[in-house]
C-alpha cells in the first residue's frame, strides 16, 4: 500500500489506492483548466414572485479566479448588505472557472450589479436561502499540464477499478482544501475549540507559520506567537490576511480568546468544527486501509446507508434515512446492493448524537477518537460550533472519461466530495500542485 505525502498525511490521508506511479504534470496552469459546474438541486420561483414570500433572490454566477467567500462577501459589499444575507450551497476555489448559485435576502433582481471576472443571471426567488444539502454534486473538467509520462494513466485506472469493485473507486477523503492548501491549520483550530481550549484555537490560526506561505506572513505569525503583542502584531500583519486582523482588533481591544474565534463570519465558525470531523473521518478511512477492509462492500459491523432515490445516478448520494446495520447474515445480502449501486458503507462524521458502528468498523473510529482525546459529548458546543454529526460514504466510484493531447479528465462527483482525491492518484503530486 502506497503512502501518501507527508502534507496530505498531516490531514489524515495515508495512503492512495493505488501503487502505480502518477503521471505527474500541474493543475490550475489557468483557471480555465480546471472548471466547475454545481449539478443544482433547488427549487426556484419565477424572478417577479412575491418577495414576501420569496424573499430571496436566486442567482447563477460563473466566477473565474473568485473565491468563494470573497465573492459573497464583493456581492454584499457592492449592494451594500451585511455578508450574512448571501447564502450558498458549496464553497468553490479561486484558481478555477466555477459555476454555482447564490442566494440573496431581500434583493430585487434589478439590483444585481456587475462584479468583474463574474457573469450574473437571475434564477428566480425562493422562500429560504441555500444550504449545504441543496447541491446535487458538482461536474468536473480538469486538463493537467506537461505531465512526465501520460501513459500511466491507464495502470492508475486498472488498479482503482481493483479497489472500487469493478468500476474506478477512490477513498472519499476530504481534501485538501478542506483543512488549507498551504497552510492546513482549519482542523487544528477546530481540535481546540472540541477541547475548550479557545487560546489553542485562536493561536492555531494567527501563529503557527508554514514555509509554503510568503514571506511576510511567516514573519508575522511568528511575531504573534512569540509576543503576544496584539497591538504590535496589527503592523506586522498584511492587509490581505483579514480574518487574522480582524482577530488581533478584538485581542487588542480587550477580547478574549473565544471572542476573537467568533469574529469569523458563521459559515466559517461551523469550518472549524467541521473541518476536525474531516479529520477523524480521514483517520478512519486510513486506518480502514491499512487494516485492508474492503470499500466497495461491508463487513460485519458496518453501517450501510441505501442510495437516495431521487438523487441524480451520476451523483448518487446515501439517504440518511434508510440506515441498515449489517450482521453477519446479511453481508452478502448489502454486499449486492452495494455492487449495484443501490447501497453505501459509511463512517461517520462525529457529533452528539453518532452511533458506533459494531465489530471491526467500530473498533477503529473508537481508536482514533481514543488517540485524538475526544469523544461524542466534546461536540456539544455553543452557538455555531455544536454539530450532531453523521455519516459519509467510504467510496467515490465517479464515471470518469480520460482524454489525451492534452491529459484531461471528465467527471462528476456528489456533493461534499473532491475532485483532488480523485486526481491526487493519477498524478501523485505534491498536494500543493493541486
Amino acid at each position: 500500500m502506497r503512502e501518501a505525502h507527508p502534507i496530505e498525511r498531516a490531514v489524515g490521508m495515508a495512503y492512495y489506492a493505488s501503487d502505480s506511479d502518477g503521471t505527474g504534470g500541474r493543475l490550475r496552469d489557468s483557471p480555465a483548466d480546471f472548471r466547475v459546474r454545481e449539478l443544482e438541486a433547488f427549487d426556484t420561483q419565477p424572478a417577479d414572485a412575491p418577495t414576501g414570500d420569496y424573499p430571496w433572490l436566486v442567482v447563477r454566477a460563473t466566477l473565474h479566479e473568485w473565491d468563494t467567500n470573497d465573492f459573497a462577501r464583493e456581492l454584499a459589499n457592492t449592494v451594500g448588505m451585511s455578508r450574512e444575507r448571501v447564502r450558498w450551497a458549496g464553497t468553490k476555489d479561486r484558481h478555477a472557472v466555477t459555476t454555482q448559485l447564490f442566494a440573496v435576502r431581500d434583493l430585487d433582481a434589478a439590483q444585481v450589479p456587475e462584479i468583474r471576472n463574474a457573469d450574473i443571471e437571475v434564477v428566480g426567488r425562493a422562500g429560504r436561502g441555500l444550504e449545504f444539502g441543496d447541491l446535487a454534486g458538482n461536474a468536473f473538467e480538469i486538463v493537467v499540464r506537461d505531465p512526465d509520462a501520460p501513459e500511466r494513466a491507464a495502470a492508475v485506472a486498472d488498479e482503482l477499478a481493483a479497489f472500487g469493485g469493478g468500476t474506478v473507486g477512490t477513498p472519499n477523503y476530504f481534501g485538501q482544501q478542506r483543512f488549507g492548501s498551504k497552510r492546513p491549520v482549519t482542523h487544528e483550530v477546530g481540535l481546540a475549540i472540541l477541547r475548550d481550549d479557545w487560546e489553542a484555537a485562536a493561536m492555531a490560526y494567527l501563529g503557527a507559520p508554514t514555509e509554503h506561505e510568503p514571506a511576510d506572513s511567516q514573519r508575522a505569525r511568528e511575531y504573534v506567537a512569540e509576543t503576544r503583542d496584539w497591538t504590535g502584531a496589527l503592523a506586522e500583519f498584511p492587509q490581505r490576511l483579514r480574518y487574522e486582523r480582524t482577530m488581533l482588533h478584538e485581542l487588542a481591544d480587550g477580547g478574549s480568546f473565544r471572542d476573537a474565534v467568533e469574529t469569523f463570519p458563521s459559515n466559517l465558525q461551523q469550518l472549524f468544527v467541521h473541518a476536525a470531523q474531516s479529520y477523524v473521518f480521514n483517520r478512519i478511512v486510513s486506518e480502514r486501509m491499512a487494516r485492508g477492509l474492503p470499500f466497495g462492500e461491508p463487513v460485519a459491523g458496518d453501517v450501510v446507508w441505501f442510495a437516495d432515490s431521487d438523487a441524480d445516478a451520476a451523483v448518487a448520494q446515501p439517504d440518511a434515512a434508510r440506515q441498515q446495520r449489517v450482521t453477519d447474515s446479511r453481508v452478502d445480502v448489502m454486499a449486492r446492493h452495494c455492487e449495484r449501486g443501490r447501497a453505501f458503507v459509511t463512517a461517520p462524521l462525529v457529533g452528539t448524537d453518532t452511533e458506533f458502528a459494531d465489530g471491526d468498523p467500530g473498533e477503529i473510529t473508537r481508536g482514533v477518537l481514543d488517540d485524538l482525546d475526544l469523544s461524542r459529548a466534546d461536540f456539544d458546543l455553543p452557538g455555531e460550533f455544536d454539530s450532531a454529526g453523521s455519516r459519509r460514504a467510504i467510496l467515490l466510484r465517479p464515471d470518469l472519461t480520460v482524454s489525451h493531447d492534452p491529459l484531461a479528465f471528465e467527471f462528476a462527483l456528489p456533493s461534499g466530495s473532491y475532485a483532488t482525491v480523485v486526481l491526487r492518484e493519477f498524478l501523485k503530486p505534491s498536494p500543493l500542485a493541486l
